[in-house]
């Protein structure tokens, strides 16, 4: 059997809708033979006439039960089309991100309204979690792209592209002795005063400062514990510059001068498997907005 082909319908519906081969060559842009061929060659695939012989705008019986079929298949068809181009390039689908809460809450949401003005159709899922948990998330496939720091990555299974540093300072209350060096402290002057111990003070390992979680009087690792502790003067803490919770009129955010430390900030994707074509453009808009470092 021969297979109907695609553009015999197409042509079939254009002469019933203009009414005649003369006006649906003309719009189709080919000779009325050409039209006529196609359409003979589908009456001989089908086995009926789909005009009458006498009048080659008229539908026959046949051709008025073919034509709302043609006509819906054909549309199915062109937004199939519409579709697949559209996912092609990551206008479709879902998109799904794991984030450290710091980027997540202050970086996010303006990427994502950019994201969302060029992609309005697609949807976009956010989880933040810690440096390890959006590694270990990306690993397991359950999401796409990670936005975090590079302190636990897997070189053999993750891609790394970094975005930008993040320095790491003091944070203290505002009465506190040490918030009045503006221009920075040095990790000595922290280690007088109780320091508590956070999830992010991973980063003063291998460093001299490293002594002050070695001695931290409390450990803390919900931010908001943290930020209730450093209010009540239970002690001192260290976080990176992103971390800081910029609408709390209580504490102090200072430079840490010696040893200066700064988290690099980067998007990770996952080596053993395609990004999506959403991950794709997302990715993008991350490199045009922060810019790679090695630039």
């Amino acid at each position: 059997m021969m297979d109907i082909k695609l553009q015999q319908l197409r042509y079939f519906s254009l002469v019933a809708e203009k009414g005649g081969f003369r006006a649906a060559s003309d719009t189709a842009n080919r000779s009325q033979a050409a039209l006529s061929t196609a359409v003979k060659e589908l009456e001989k695939i089908l086995g009926q006439a789909l005009f009458e012989s006498g009048h080659k705008a008229k539908l026959t019986p046949y051709g008025e039960v073919c034509l709302p079929m043609v006509n819906q298949f054909l549309s199915l068809y062109q937004a199939l089309d519409t579709d697949l181009r559209a996912a092609a390039k990551g206008q479709l689908g879902q998109l799904k991100i794991a984030s450290v809460p710091s980027v997540a809450a202050k970086l996010m949401p303006q990427l994502l309204v950019r994201f969302s003005e060029q992609y309005p159709q697609v949807q976009v899922s956010l989880v933040d979690d810690n440096a390890l948990g959006v590694e270990k998330r990306l690993l397991a496939g359950e999401v796409d792209l990670a936005l975090g720091n590079c302190s636990h990555r897997d070189e053999q299974h993750i891609q790394f592209i970094p975005l930008f540093s993040d320095p790491i300072g003091l944070v203290c209350q505002r009465q506190h002795p040490l918030a009045i060096k503006t221009e920075g402290v040095h990790w000595q002057q922290i280690s007088r005063h109780n320091f508590i111990s956070n999830g992010t003070s991973r980063l003063l390992a291998a460093t001299p400062a490293a002594m002050l979680t070695e001695q931290a009087k409390y450990r803390v690792e919900n931010i908001t514990s943290l930020v209730s502790m450093l209010e009540l003067n239970l002690g001192v803490t260290t976080l990176p510059k992103l971390a800081f919770p910029t609408d709390n009129s209580q504490l102090q955010w200072v430079p840490l001068l010696t040893p200066a430390i700064e988290r690099q900030i980067g998007i990770f994707s996952s080596l053993d498997r395609h990004l999506s074509p959403q991950a794709s453009a997302f990715l993008q808009l991350c490199l045009a907005e922060f810019g790679s470092i090695d630039n």
